[in-house]
């Protein structure tokens, strides 16, 4: 087994694997890729994944059997540098973004990084959440400074695609430890609602929708619309809404909907859109399971109660608690809000690959009567990691 590295079985969590196997520079074998499936072995976004993850190192080792049900990965170094990739449209860019994210500041030079496709989809974070949301949360541990930038130049709805994202990363050799225990108050609201290939008049029915329940609780409202024309517009018609509640210590917090690619799925009206994805953001924020039947007295006490969500949302869950274990030998809190499924295996995954184990405590507010509004704080001692790759000035 040891020759193996780490072995694991299944296609879930199969990019939790992949970049922490670079980070920790541990081999992992994956068996039995779908292998009960009519269709067995990785689809082709996963094989889109591995590219990029080729691309943006030296020396890896990958190695896939015939059927593609078995994998092998022996990372090399995080090199860096000039990277285009053309992602592939069954999963959006974020899926990729999510990754690189995790390991841009550990690369031997900065990265500077092209993705092209699907930039705003039902499934994966897109870019307009990751950039209003995981951006600030990477200033926090220290990635400050020029050369942290995340842009849209084209949009490229699915199934045709057809965007463009530029993002770019300064390396670091050090991660900072983070006391980040107190959510604070919400302050206020920012979004994007955004619109392709139909009439520019959709997105301001969306942000009016929106606007129709938020106003009761905040006063301090400012939704951009976003309408790309031309080529910049990709090759599908689509719209959608990215709202980010930011609160007083600094914390972010995002919800987003998106309309179904034309000739699948139920069509949406821009009103419905814009007021679900209103009520998403107010169930982000206090992180109840429904989502629904929301009143102007409940959210009222937004003001009185502030963030029930933490002060990481759950779409970074994991990239927070990633940076926590990588820093300094020093203590780092977080206070998240319920963990999702996805975090939970995350934790795992780190167990194996850094041997670092969290302390987690749960907190309930007493006027919490609906199962789910536990919040959680998570503590750890850094591992002490050192970007050994990073170039010397």
């Amino acid at each position: 087994m040891a020759n193996k590295g780490l072995v694991y079985e299944g296609c879930n969590f199969f990019r939790q694997r992949l970049v922490l196997s670079l980070l920790s520079g541990k081999k992992v074998a994956i068996q039995n890729i779908r292998s009960k499936d009519d269709n067995p072995g990785l689809r082709d976004f996963e094989a889109s994944f591995i590219r990029l993850m080729d691309k943006i190192t030296n020396g890896t080792r990958i190695e896939i059997n015939q059927t593609g049900t078995v994998l092998s990965f022996q990372p090399g170094l995080l090199y860096g540098g000039s990277v285009e990739h053309e992602c592939n449209p069954q999963r959006s860019v974020g899926y990729y973004l999510e990754a690189l994210l995790m390991l841009a500041p550990f690369m031997k030079g900065p990265l500077r990084a092209v993705l092209k496709g699907v930039t705003n989809d039902q499934i994966d974070p897109s870019v307009d959440a990751l950039k209003a949301s995981s951006v600030p949360l990477m200033k926090k541990f220290g990635l400050d400074g020029e050369g942290l930038e995340l842009k849209i130049v084209k949009r490229g709805m699915p199934p045709g695609g057809g965007g463009e994202v530029h993002f770019s990363c300064p390396v670091r050799r050090t991660i900072r430890p983070v006391q980040l225990t107190d959510p604070g108050k919400i302050k206020r609201i920012r979004g994007t609602a955004y619109s392709v290939r139909v009439s520019p008049q959709m997105a301001n029915r969306i942000v009016d929708s929106a606007r129709s329940i938020l106003n009761k609780f905040i006063p301090d409202i400012y939704i951009y619309t976003d309408h790309m024309k031309g080529a910049n517009a990709g090759k599908s018609p689509g719209f959608g809404l990215t709202l980010v509640a930011e609160t007083t210590n600094g914390a972010f917090l995002c919800a987003e909907l998106v309309s179904s690619p034309q000739g699948q799925g139920d069509p949406v009206l821009p009103e419905d859109l814009g007021r679900n994805c209103a009520k998403l953001l107010l169930g982000e924020i206090y992180r109840y399971t429904r989502v629904t039947g929301w009143t102007v007295s409940v959210g009222a006490a937004l003001s009185k109660r502030g963030c029930n969500g933490g002060c990481v949302d759950s779409t970074n869950q994991s990239l927070s608690l990633l940076y926590m274990t990588l820093g300094q030998q020093d203590v780092s809190k977080a206070l998240l809000g319920p963990l999702s499924p996805y975090t939970i295996e995350f934790l795992r995954h780190i167990r194996d690959f850094f041997q670092i184990m969290f302390k987690m405590e749960t907190q309930k507010h007493a006027e919490d009567s609906q199962k789910g509004g536990d919040k959680v704080l998570m503590t750890c001692v850094g591992a002490g990691y050192t970007n050994i790759s990073k170039t010397l000035k």
